[in-house]
């Protein structure tokens, strides 16, 4: 039996990134967002494309800063980076208030379906994203966390459709920055009590 092959002295390490620095990863790109829709120059549709540009950049930015870190890049940052790449240039290219104000509605729907076929075939989507950050979540916690986002997801779509047919599109624009973001926010402060009752303790050594 060959002897396996020594690590090579030359070769970059993998470090793994401090909490605060990967939620700063994390949320970097969006408070980029937000503030170029504030600040960038023209209407509300000038506004939503400058800060739609300016969000892909940003997200290619920390892919590169997390690569260059950790010498790997996580399945949560190339989902979001496909899903921002096509529809972010999509929305660019279009310049339409219609198409920006559906791209929400299309992205949640989508997101539902995959968590809810993924839930149905027993291979949670969540599960694959995040379990390296939370590896001791039981398989019964990653199912109540994929279902309880893919519902989520599909509130989300329905409301969006909502306040795009009953308001403006500024206050639309509002909705979209704060109001989702706040949504999402609670919605993940509320997931803490499965997380904490299905995490498997390791046993003590």
């Amino acid at each position: 039996m060959s002897n396996p092959p020594l690590p090579d002295p030359t070769a970059p390490e993998r470090a793994d990134l401090s909490p605060g620095l990967r939620f700063l990863l994390d949320l970097g790109p969006l408070l980029v967002f937000f503030a170029v829709n504030a600040l960038a120059p023209g209407d509300d549709i000038d506004q939503a494309v400058w800060a739609t540009g300016a969000f892909m950049i940003a997200i290619a930015i920390t892919m590169a800063y997390s690569f260059w870190k950790t010498r790997r890049v996580t399945p949560m940052q190339i989902v979001t980076a496909v899903i921002v790449g096509v529809f972010g240039g999509l929305t660019i290219y279009l310049h339409d208030e219609v198409f920006i104000q559906i791209k929400p509605t299309v992205v949640y729907l989508l997101f539902a379906t995959i968590l809810f076929v993924g839930l149905f075939t027993g291979r949670p989507l969540l599960k694959l994203v995040l379990e390296s950050g939370f590896p001791d979540m039981s398989q019964r916690g990653w199912d109540l966390m994929t279902r309880n986002w893919a519902l989520f997801f599909l509130a989300l779509a329905i409301l969006n459709e909502v306040v795009r047919a009953m308001f403006t599109f500024d206050q639309w624009v509002q909705f979209k920055v704060w109001g989702v973001t706040g949504l999402s926010f609670v919605m993940a402060i509320a997931q803490a009590p499965i997380m904490m009752k299905h995490t498997e303790e390791k046993p003590k050594k």
